[in-house]
């Protein structure tokens, strides 16, 4: 009996039996590297001396369905279409699956209540993990000191692995999508799209987690040296380089009450959402140059702006100067961010925004809008959209006086084209349109005005806290109905993925069922 090795022909016959499907094999790989997350977390949970079984056997569930759609998938051909459709699909089945550990672990089946609002709420907490919004459904009878460490860790890792992107790291390991890969990432990318790092694709991808991960690194290390432990550390170091905002405390950051804590994090929050292309173009040329980008000094002069005008009002209010000044800094810092961060502490509620006055909450709420840079960890409409918005609308005035005259759009010594000032003018239109649809819906639901209007905001924008009845210290099963945070849910993905790839991840699926009813006629 002779046996025959299989070669190069042979692993190339199989891979040409395999279903085309970009959206389903990409989807596959995201949810294995999702199950490693489950896994690490099941280990420290077994460490730590409880059991893990809830997130082993999500684990177990997640690697085989991941495995089997990678493995009888290849990609297709990548249209725009396609692309879209690909990476809105992956988040969707990420954050599905991502609520099994909760589901298993029976995190908020808490006694009285219906299962299809435990569901919703172990949705809720995975969605708002991997799109780095930082609202959670912990609260009340159900704390977040009270879960084990490896519910807790993997919560963070949601938002580390949301931070940079799901798809960003398919692409690193999958070199069968070659350039079409800087599509995919850039699809997933908030903002105005990315910047190539490097000549290959999977080259960009891999230096852009690189930074992610050495940023990560640092400021773990700047916790540790501020005084926290090493499990609070490192779960704070993955949410503070997303710019997530989860907590492993329920008062988040001030449960330290720490000045160096706060300081650590106010540096390394800035660093997230400024854009990364900058950071690795200071590590090659090894000299900082970021201020040489208007937009990340339009960004800096808007949080020290900010930082000015709340400190001057919390003083104007009766707060003492040295605490008003530490309290605008922070969350001035974690809401222009879109980390959502808090520094209430139990015995002092300054940090708590909203008990403060109307006006600094109305900058708050300006810094939730537009949050950090293009091309950053960040959420919100970005520096950029305000800056090449506010010129436009400049030039639209000057265009009055002369309406022959011709008024490129500047910023720096560079013209913004126009197809740009166009795509962003649209968006700022449609990102008006979902505030208030969003808004109105949520009101209906059973929500005060106030409260939907930030929540609303708050999850287009990821910033977690809003205003109203779900700041820094409330959840936001207190301020919303269920239906109410499913609609919130979904405007934290259309947020993360920005809203015309998510509208545009629509196209492809309704082309095939048109294609199919015509073929039915026919």
């Amino acid at each position: 009996m002779t046996y025959r090795r299989s070669g190069p022909r042979d692993r190339t016959a199989r891979q040409r039996d395999r279903v085309r499907s970009t959206t389903a094999h990409v989807t596959g790989l995201a949810l294995m590297f999702i199950s490693v997350g489950m896994l690490l977390s099941a280990v420290v949970e077994y460490v730590d001396g409880t059991s893990g079984t809830a997130l082993l056997l999500a684990t177990v569930v997640t690697a085989v369905l991941g495995t089997m759609l990678w493995r009888s998938t290849r990609p297709g051909v990548l249209d725009h279409a396609t692309i879209f459709t690909a990476v809105g699909t992956t988040w969707l089945v990420a954050s599905a699956f991502g609520a099994l550990p909760y589901l298993f672990a029976g995190t908020f089946a808490v006694a009285g209540r219906p299962w299809a609002v435990v569901l919703a709420d172990a949705l809720f907490e995975s969605i708002s993990g991997y799109s780095c919004t930082g609202s959670t459904v912990f609260g009340g009878h159900n704390l977040i000191g009270d879960q084990g460490s490896g519910v807790l860790l993997y919560r963070q890792l949601t938002q580390w692995a949301g931070g940079m992107g799901i798809v960003v790291l398919v692409v690193t390991v999958l070199p069968s999508l070659r350039a079409s890969g800087l599509g995919l990432i850039d699809a997933e990318a908030p903002g105005m799209g990315v910047d190539r790092l490097a000549p290959r694709v999977r080259d960009t991808a891999t230096r852009f987690w690189k930074l992610y991960a050495g940023l990560t690194a640092l400021i773990a290390v700047g916790l540790l040296a501020a005084g926290m432990g090493p499990f609070d550390a490192i779960a704070h170091s993955l949410t503070t380089a997303s710019t997530g905002g989860f907590s492993t405390r329920d008062a988040s950051i001030g449960h330290w009450d720490s000045l160096g804590v706060e300081l650590v994090l106010v540096v390394a929050m800035v660093l997230g959402a400024a854009n990364f292309t900058l950071h690795w173009r200071s590590l090659s040329l090894k000299r900082v140059v970021h201020f040489r980008d208007h937009e990340f000094r339009g960004y800096l002069a808007i949080l020290g702006l900010g930082t000015l005008l709340v400190t001057g009002m919390l003083t104007m209010d009766g707060m003492g100067i040295g605490r008003a000044l530490r309290m605008a800094v922070f969350n001035v810092v974690t809401l222009g961010t879109s980390s959502g961060f808090g520094n209430a502490t139990g015995a002092e509620s300054s940090g708590d925004f909203v008990r403060w006055a109307a006006g600094p909450q109305m900058i708050l709420l300006f810094l939730m809008v537009f949050g950090g840079c293009t091309g950053s960890t960040a959420g919100g409409v970005k520096v950029m959209r305000l800056r090449v918005g506010m010129a436009d609308a400049y030039r639209t005035l000057r265009a009055f006086r002369r309406p022959r005259a011709l008024y490129p759009v500047w910023q720096g010594a560079r013209t913004v084209p126009e197809a740009i000032v166009a795509r962003i003018a649209g968006f700022m239109v449609v990102y008006g349109m979902l505030v208030v649809v969003g808004t109105m819906v949520v009101t209906a639901l059973g929500t005060d005005l106030v409260t939907a209007v930030g929540g609303v905001i708050g999850a287009l924008g990821n910033m977690g806290p809003a205003l109203g009845e779900v700041g820094p210290t409330d959840s936001f099963v207190d301020g919303f109905s269920t239906p109410a945070r499913m609609v919130l849910a979904v405007l934290m993905l259309v947020g993360r993925l920005e809203i015309f790839p998510m509208l545009l991840m629509l196209v492809a699926p309704y082309r095939s069922l048109r294609g199919a009813g015509r073929g039915g006629r026919s």
